[in-house]
């Protein structure tokens, strides 16, 4: 069963799985591939079971050769016997080799798709704590790991098993007393097993771990390049990153010391050696032929595969579990936000209200407190007020970027929580100080919030955000690829493309987070008439501490220390607030 947990989006799963711990996950996502893995398990047991006979045949053919009377026709049976099983082994080692590698890069791709469906759905406030770093070891890394489990790793164990229990199942035939070797074997071999496998796993997770932390530590600093380099910090950046690779090294090391200390390598020589003793001495006393004791030591030859193999195989487990705990771990965490499938999803008009509304950061102090306005459908607000004082986390809410902790925010008279959150987010547009564009073309970044949207309604938005100049001088225009978040252009360019996108979704309620910023002064008359029209018809909030955007709001809101120390028009404030002419004179 999937755990029950609120999303802000939801993909209608592939088929359920049980989340509630690393090995339950795996097996559910195993279970599906069920038949691929059945193939694998015959192709892991026929190998083996050949093996055993071409050992047994082995054994027969000293026999032949040792007897007084030498039939050759009987050594020709036997040859062709040993052939056959070669050949056999064969197709049947490629069924178990496909069919592990064929599922575990079946379960790997469903894994993606599982996270990344569940990094879709969960909120801001979860974005905002994650570090990219880690969600990207995490997606592309553990993923992988996981991969691995299921081939090299479960392949070679499901084989050496095989090869495992063959010679405690052959051993009879030539003498019951002779599955006593590899009966002890088996069970000291389990026993070392879950003895190496509980000190391995803290192991493994911290290799996993350790990695996690390098991939954050080189994230932000790819990240902050700009800020490293203008700060002349290489040094301490190549030191703080020497001490995340030295815990990664001491981790890998450590994995590998407990590697060397395998045991069943010790148990091996000594099962050699005890069962060749044994059949000896059952020889010696004329219990079993020459044949038998040739045929047996072939048989504990099998014991080789499973020793040599779990060296590493049951590592690759470990690490693959390590890598599925810090995937659940991730998937598992509590969102805050519901995508609410049955909310309130009619036509929006853009009335906002808020009543008593206070917000804070999980476990901080308050961010608003107590706050409380209505605006209209259509009325432009400006919020004005000093960097910190809350402007932007008043907007979030609205779309419910973060949720209220305390109060309520309604729009269109029903609170945002009872909306169905689709609904509401489609008729909401902000654009930030700090454009995200993709890299793809400049068309598809435009379109990105109605993908299916004509050209003529793409040009006609760039031309409404004052941009379809500056696309048009491109060589390819619209077609134009852009790198990644905008490098390729100047601030000015990208808000404009931003505010584009804005246009081209028509949305009833319009927020501009300080978004003409990097306008320059030459085309800030024309962006100030693209957004007043822009606002004609829908409600938008603007932040901002330009005055010629402030003048013609229908309402201003002044935000001082989280609180709304004032409210009212241009002129108004101007006479009755000391709060808003302060900030004009700070």
């Amino acid at each position: 069963m999937t755990t029950t947990t609120t999303a802000e989006y939801t993909i209608p799963p592939q088929y359920k799985t049980d989340r509630r711990s690393p090995v339950r996950w795996v097996i559910s996502h195993a279970l599906h591939e069920w038949w691929i893995l059945l193939l694998a398990l015959v192709g892991a047991l026929g190998n083996a079971g050949l093996m055993a006979v071409a050992s047994v045949q082995i054994g027969e053919a000293f026999n032949v050769v040792a007897a007084e009377v030498f039939d050759p026709r009987a050594l020709l049976r036997i040859f062709w016997i040993i052939i056959a099983c070669g050949l056999g082994r064969g197709v049947l080692q490629f069924s178990r080799n496909f069919g592990f590698e064929f599922c575990a890069q079946r379960i790997e791709r469903n894994v993606r798709r599982e996270l990344y469906a569940s990094l879709l759905s969960k909120s801001m406030t979860f974005h905002n704590l994650q570090p990219v770093g880690d969600t990207m070891a995490r997606a592309t890394n553990d993923v992988r790991e996981v991969n691995f489990l299921f081939s090299p790793g479960l392949n070679m164990v499901v084989g050496s098993l095989a090869f495992l229990i063959f010679p405690f199942i052959a051993a009879p035939r030539y003498n019951v007393s002779l599955m006593l070797v590899p009966g002890v074997f088996i069970v000291l071999y389990f026993v070392v097993l879950r003895i190496y496998m509980r000190g391995l796993a803290p192991i493994t997770e911290e290799v996993r771990e350790s990695f996690g932390v390098l991939n954050i530590r080189l994230a932000e600093s790819l990240d902050g390049i700009e800020t490293v380099k203008g700060s002349a910090q290489e040094s301490g950046e190549i030191a703080l990153f020497d001490h995340n690779i030295k815990r990664y090294r001491d981790a890998a090391i450590a994995q590998g010391r407990k590697e060397s200390k395998f045991l069943p390598l010790l148990l091996y020589g000594i099962a050699l050696a005890a069962g060749l003793l044994h059949a000896l001495l059952l020889f010696q006393r004329g219990l079993i032929d020459i044949g038998a004791v040739v045929g047996y030591f072939g048989l504990l030859l099998m014991l080789d595969f499973p020793t040599f193999s779990s060296l590493w195989a049951y590592s690759r487990i470990s690490l693959g579990l390590a890598g599925g705990k810090r995937i659940l771990e991730l998937m598992n965490r509590e969102n805050n936000l519901d995508q609410n499938l049955a909310g309130h999803a009619l036509p929006l008009r853009g009335e906002v209200e808020f009543r008593d509304v206070t917000f804070r950061y999980e476990g901080g102090q308050p961010v608003l407190e107590n706050v409380s306005f209505t605006v209209q459908p259509g009325q432009t607000v400006a919020i004005v007020g000093q960097t910190g004082s809350g402007k932007t986390s008043l907007v979030r809410l609205i779309n419910r970027t973060y949720d209220v902790s305390a109060g309520q925010v309604l729009v269109d008279g029903v609170d945002v929580r009872d909306w169905n959150l689709a609904n509401l987010r489609r008729n909401i547009s902000i654009i930030e100080q700090d454009i995200f564009l993709f890299s793809r073309s400049i068309a598809d970044n435009i379109a990105f919030g109605k993908p299916d949207a004509a050209r003529e309604e793409i040009i006609a938005a760039a031309k409404a955000a004052q941009a379809h100049e500056f696309i048009s001088s491109f060589s390819e225009g619209y077609d134009t690829v852009i790198g990644e978040r905008g490098v390729t252009l100047s601030g000015g360019q990208r808000q404009r493309l931003a505010l584009a996108r804005a246009f081209l979704t028509d949305p009833r309620i319009l927020m501009l987070d300080d978004s003409t910023s990097a306008i320059d002064s030459a085309t800030e008359d024309h962006i100030q008439r693209a957004i007043y029209a822009a606002a004609l018809g829908r409600t938008t909030f603007i932040i901002t501490h330009r005055l010629s955007q402030i003048r013609w709001a229908d309402l201003i809101l002044v935000i001082r220390n989280g609180q709304l120390a004032a409210s009212g028009t241009h002129e108004d404030l101007l006479r009755t607030s000391d709060a808003y002419r302060r900030i004009f004179n700070e």
